[in-house]
């Protein structure tokens, strides 16, 4: 039997790679995990969590300009960016410290530095060579902008989060829920925002009616929207930079922000020293137990380029728990992953978008739709409004599609995601009494197909 260092070697401390080097060290194995930056990745450095703490203040906003209408009597407001910037900082700075406990608490040795793996069962780190039974990649992604003439002078949603100052404009690039969110912030925070996107309609792989409800109420709320339009060209000029598009126009702003996706953080990592094989993307290629083609190597998180979301890279990281540790392989169910868009107003689904569900079941379905006027804007003086969609299949009535534009979208889809996981009908939905008065009641008296 070969001597190994360790059982598990972890390459990245995110969501995913903590979440099995804890369970796996807790289950008996050695683990050690190295990290080049800081602990907690993507979604705790500069992902999700930065990104809610920024939404909530950019909301702020609007909550001020409500507040008349239901009697309250505001004085001048005015907004300081590095207070929130360094409030920022100091929480994520406390979440960096929880995780290096969680790791130290689970017996888990926490290695600072870039590893790369230089064989099957080798990786190295600050000059050490360890020796590893098993080896797991979850280095995650980074933000990709596309090579054209000046752009090297924009900015990604990395930088947005450490910005000296804000701009009086900003120009973001971008279709994705990246984008639209950030457009939500800058625009909140009284930055005067572009968004550009090639494309015809943003948000691509969203359901139809998610996509343009969406542009409707963002576009009130201010962001200015420029649809199958690009960048051709980004100049410096006295002030910030031109962006020159493709359409003969330019536009002149403080910033230039790309948000046109991202690629799997591998360069640099030695998967050449291995069998480890991975797409035109740069994506690892795993089975269904996120081995890789290399036997000892596995891969999670967004590196694989599955599903990039945070809880999928922990519940991915779970079932590698599993297969380490009892011998018995475990695949992960993608099935009705519910997803959220923090814009502003908020967007969730879970389950099949009406095209998927058409292309699957035919004419075999309801469609069920309700937009409304959102009691808060009653008083409030604003003329937001909330839609929602759900999905049935009409020969089983099962549910398998639910869709939200507005307030709390987020935390209404979850409770949604729940009852689909479990199978529910619409008659179950039809059953179910509604909290009154709220929009997720809206969920359970959709009554008529539209």
């Amino acid at each position: 039997m070969a001597n190994y260092d360790v059982d598990l070697f972890v390459i990245g401390a995110g969501s995913g790679g903590v979440r099995t080097a804890r369970m796996c060290a807790q289950r008996g194995l050695r683990v050690v995990v190295a990290e080049a930056q800081h602990l907690g990745g993507t979604c705790v450095n500069v992902g999700c969590v930065p990104k809610k703490l920024f939404v909530y203040a950019s909301s702020f906003a609007e909550e001020f300009r409500a507040a008349k209408g239901f009697g309250w009597q505001l004085g001048e407001s005015e907004f300081d960016w590095p207070t929130l910037r360094d409030n920022k900082n100091r929480e994520i700075e406390r979440l960096n410290g929880i995780y290096g406990n969680l790791l130290d608490n689970s017996g888990v040795e926490l290695v600072t530095g870039w590893a790369k793996v230089v064989g099957p069962h080798e990786v190295e780190v600050n000059g050490r060579v360890y020796q590893c039974k098993n080896i797991l990649i979850a280095t995650g992604g980074t933000p990709f902008v596309p090579s054209f003439p000046g752009s090297e002078l924009a900015i990604t949603s990395n930088d947005a989060f450490y910005l000296e100052s804000l701009p009086e404009r900003i120009v973001i690039v971008g279709g994705g829920y990246i984008a639209v969110e950030f457009a939500g912030i800058f625009n909140g925070l009284g930055v005067e925002t572009h968004l550009l996107y090639r494309g015809p309609l943003f948000l691509r792989g969203f359901d139809e009616d998610v996509r343009n409800t969406l542009k409707e109420e963002i576009e009130k709320q201010g962001v200015k929207i420029h649809f199958s339009t690009d960048i051709e060209k980004i100049e410096t000029i006295e002030n910030g930079y031109a962006a020159l598009l493709n359409n003969g126009e330019s536009i002149e702003a403080g910033l230039v922000m790309y948000a046109t996706g991202r690629r799997p953080l591998i360069d640099g990592l030695g998967l050449e020293n291995t069998a480890v094989e991975c797409r035109d993307n740069g994506s690892i290629v795993v089975d269904d137990y996120f081995q890789t083609a290399e036997p000892s190597i596995y891969a999670i998180g967004d590196v694989i380029g599955r599903v990039e979301l945070t809880p999928v890279a922990i519940t991915e990281g779970m079932a590698l728990t599993k297969t380490l540790t009892t011998g018995t392989p475990t695949a992960v169910d993608y099935s009705n992953i519910p997803t959220a868009i923090f814009s502003q107003p908020n967007s969730a689904s879970v389950g099949l978008t009406e095209a998927q569900a058409r292309e699957q079941y035919g004419d075999d379905l309801s469609i069920y739709r309700s937009r409304f006027r959102a009691m808060k804007e009653t008083l409030g003086g604003g003329d937001g409004k909330v839609f929602m969609k759900l999905i049935v299949q009409r020969s089983t009535d099962r549910v398998i599609g639910c869709h939200m534009v507005g307030e709390s979208a987020g935390e209404i889809i979850q409770g949604m995601a729940v009852a689909m996981k479990a199978g529910a009908t619409k008659a179950d939905f039809d059953a179910t009494i509604g909290i009154h008065p709220t929009a997720a009641e809206e969920f359970v008296t959709m009554r008529e197909p539209s």
